[in-house]
């Protein structure tokens, strides 16, 4: 018996409905980034795992598909010995990785080219990544990003683009969302006043989880992770902090005012806020201490978008990231992004209903093929109408008009023109529309008017 067709855990297929509302989300936001002067890149599948290893943390790295070396991989190795360190063994036998975001290979690609392009450089970029995660609701092993990107510059004018384009893509879609903003700066200065600067990964991993867990958990998290009782008392205010944005910067301000690092980070925090001010965001923003995201190379501003009216994970996140291309042998070249997490934008507008009608309808009108002299009437008719932008289709097998009726009633077409030798005769074409069941006949050659009804 043959094997059933399947396709791997964390992947889907998608319909010609479920396309046009994907490409409906990325039109959107293509549009949005141009209005702010970025362009479109791409950059390769894979990448040498060189250039994605460390890059994530731990816990990242453990996240990476790795690809097989093409041919014999494990030719001339001990494997028994070489199973004692499946970690050495992974990178004998694996040299090249899917992505598993679009930052890292962008960062790659900005050092690689950066001869050829014009900073400060604003690109955006809509591809799949990939994670080895456990799939569940909201979470893919195949996944498509929607980045967009500014190199080369450390104003803040930069972070407000972002915190604006999160504004307009959203109010396009509908969606009221909470723009949540931190600093990292200032999640360093928390560890630096609590007496463990050297654990500021291991209390922002911790922090991270805040939403999730709960205080409780994360206060034992962070004493696992070898923090003292005092050190933990120290950071439980942050955690509890309430009041407007401005006066949870002001508390802050007190609460670092040991930790030159982190009133940095307060400093930019309200130089930022300053900015959505002056710019009249129309979604919420405000500042989220607890949000640390867990990625190792942001060093400045953190972003993150969740839905105010549908339960599901962050749907954009990102940050400011200083160092990212020092590690191709390009420093002091600072950059801020974000990315749009485009199959949980389309969770949240399935959820809310609020894609446009009529997405998944491509063509406008059908003509149906009584016989050969119909079709060759109508091919002309129908070439006419494609080149002024109106998509039609032509009906491919002469037969029982019910079974073609029956297509556009599948298809979602709302017309169907039907030609006869009457038709012909005439130099006429009948148009009928499927929802009103109204039939009318116009000159074949009157294209404006037959256009003005199906458009």
């Amino acid at each position: 018996m043959a094997q059933k067709p399947s396709i791997p855990k964390g992947t889907r297929d998608f319909s010609e409905v479920e396309m046009a509302r994907r490409n409906y989300i990325f039109d959107t936001v293509k549009e949005v980034f141009r209005t702010f002067g970025y362009r479109e890149i791409q950059t390769p599948s894979m990448e040498n795992l060189s250039t994605l290893l460390g890059k994530y943390g731990d816990e990242g790295d453990k996240l990476l598909f790795r690809i097989l070396n093409s041919g014999d991989a494990f030719a001339g190795l001990d494997l028994a010995a070489e199973a004692q360190n499946p970690k050495a063994l992974s990178l004998k036998i694996c040299e090249k990785g899917l992505r598993y975001d679009l930052t890292v290979p962008f960062a790659r690609y900005v050092v690689q080219h950066q001869n050829d392009i014009s900073f400060p450089f604003k690109r955006f970029q809509i591809q799949p990544v990939w994670r080895a995660d456990r799939p569940q609701k909201g979470r893919y092993r195949e996944f498509y990003q929607c980045d967009v990107d500014v190199i080369g510059s450390r104003s803040q004018v930069n972070e407000l683009e972002l915190v604006q384009m999160v504004d307009e893509v959203f109010s396009r879609l509908g969606i009221r969302v909470v723009i949540k903003i931190n600093n990292r700066k200032v999640l360093a200065g928390l560890a630096e006043i609590c007496g463990f600067p050297d654990k500021v990964v291991d209390i922002t991993v911790a922090i991270d989880k805040l939403d999730k867990i709960g205080l409780d958990a994360v206060k034992a998290e962070m004493l696992e992770k070898g923090l003292s009782e005092e050190a933990v008392a120290a950071l439980e205010p942050v955690l509890k902090l309430s009041g407007s944005s401005q006066e949870q910067l002001k508390a802050m301000r007190s609460i670092l005012s040991g930790s030159s690092e982190g009133l940095r980070g307060v400093d930019e925090l309200e130089e930022l806020f300053s900015l959505i001010s002056a710019a009249g965001i129309r979604q919420s923003v405000e500042t989220d201490f607890s949000l640390a995201r867990g990625l190792n190379y942001y060093t400045g501003a953190i972003f993150e978008v969740k839905a105010l009216d549908f339960q599901i994970g962050s749907i954009c996140g990102g940050g400011r990231y200083d160092n990212l291309t020092g590690i191709f042998g390009l420093p002091d070249m600072s950059g801020v992004g974000i990315s749009f997490g485009a199959d949980r934008i389309y969770d949240v507008l399935s959820g809310l209903e609020k894609f446009p009608e009529g997405l998944g309808t491509s063509s406008r009108m059908l003509f149906a093929v009584m016989g050969e002299a119909e079709l060759r009437y109508v091919l002309p008719i129908a070439k006419a109408l494609r080149e002024e932008g109106i998509a039609v289709e032509v009906y491919p097998d002469a037969g029982k008009l019910k079974k073609q009726f029956d297509y556009a009633s599948r298809k979602g077409i709302p017309f169907i023109s039907i030609n006869g030798s009457e038709e012909i005769a005439a130099g006429e074409i009948g148009i009928k529309n499927l929802e009103t069941g109204e039939q009318i006949h116009i000159s074949a050659a009157d294209l404006g008017k037959i256009v003005s009804i199906i458009a």
